[in-house]
Order: structure tokens, then C-alpha cells, then sequence
């Protein structure tokens, strides 16, 4: 192992496309963060303040936090057994860094409080369990398709070189 780790290191390769496959995770594992923050009432808390585009910013801020989470554990991210520990601990992370100070500490009061708040919490757990999980489910078909192109430009050059 820790020869293929010094032969290889711990960067992902540009064939690899950690960003790609995290931004495409982060929107799917989406689904079970805006259920939780549905059920726990916490859009209709965030609507007066950010307004009827506050599901769409979910969206977009999932998948640029998805992008981020591939590219901060690159070749981690791919560990099918630790994948939902990381996910979880990138999730708590996000909400940690960005939404508690964007929702609580900058404006005068704070936008959530109680349960809405509690729907915050869980719902970025959820989302990086969800990406955890997801990722390396994702990443394996974007890689695969890169290879098979890469092999199939291999085989063109080398037939052009014979022929």
C-alpha cells in the first residue's frame, strides 16, 4: 500500500475529475437535506429574508459544496467503508463554517431559531452522509469514461504509428 501511495501519492489525477463527481453528488444527495429542511419548516422561515430563490440557492450551494468536498479529499472520498464518516464530517463542517455564521451571527438577530434551526443541523448531516455514500457510486462511471476514451486515443495513436 505504501508503495502504490508514494508511486501514486494522494492527489487525484486529472483523469480522475474529484470536482465533477462531487459537484453531481451534492445536488443528488440534496434530496434527503431539502426534505429535512421542509419538514422542519425551515424555507418558510428563510422566505421573508432570501426570498422564493432560497431552494435554488440550496441547489447551487450543494453542488459547489460538492465540488469542494471531492477536491478536499480527492482520492478519500473514493473509500466505499469511510466515505459516509467523511461525508458527515465535510457536512458538519459546511454548516459549521458558512451557516451558522451566515444565518446567525452576521445579521443583528438571528434568521432560525428552535426546530428551523435543528432542521439546518440535520439536514447538512444528511447531505453528507448522502454525498459520502454517493460519491464513490458517481465517481466510478465518470472515471471509467475517461479511461475508455484515454485507452481508445491510445489505440488510435498506435494504429497510426503501424500503419
Amino acid at each position: 500500500m505504501l508503495e502504490m501511495l508514494r508511486a501514486h501519492g494522494l492527489d487525484a489525477g486529472p483523469t480522475q475529475r474529484p470536482a465533477v463527481a462531487g459537484a453531481i453528488c451534492g445536488v443528488l444527495a440534496d434530496l434527503p437535506a431539502l426534505a429535512l429542511l421542509h419538514a422542519f419548516d425551515t424555507f418558510t422561515r428563510l422566505t421573508p429574508v432570501i426570498g422564493e430563490v432560497s431552494i435554488w440557492l440550496q441547489v447551487a450551494s450543494t453542488a459547489f459544496a460538492g465540488a469542494a468536498y471531492g477536491l478536499l479529499f480527492q482520492r478519500a472520498a473514493n473509500d466505499v467503508r469511510g466515505g459516509w464518516l467523511f461525508g458527515m464530517a465535510y457536512g458538519y463542517l459546511v454548516w459549521q463554517a458558512v451557516s451558522v455564521p451566515a444565518l446567525q451571527w452576521v445579521p443583528p438577530q438571528p434568521l432560525l431559531d428552535g426546530l428551523p434551526s435543528l432542521g439546518l443541523l440535520l439536514a447538512h448531516l444528511a447531505w453528507g452522509l448522502a454525498a459520502g455514500i454517493l460519491f464513490p457510486a458517481v465517481h466510478r462511471p465518470l472515471k471509467a469514461s475517461v479511461d475508455a476514451a484515454r485507452s481508445g486515443l491510445r489505440i488510435a495513436r498506435f494504429g497510426a504509428r503501424r500503419g
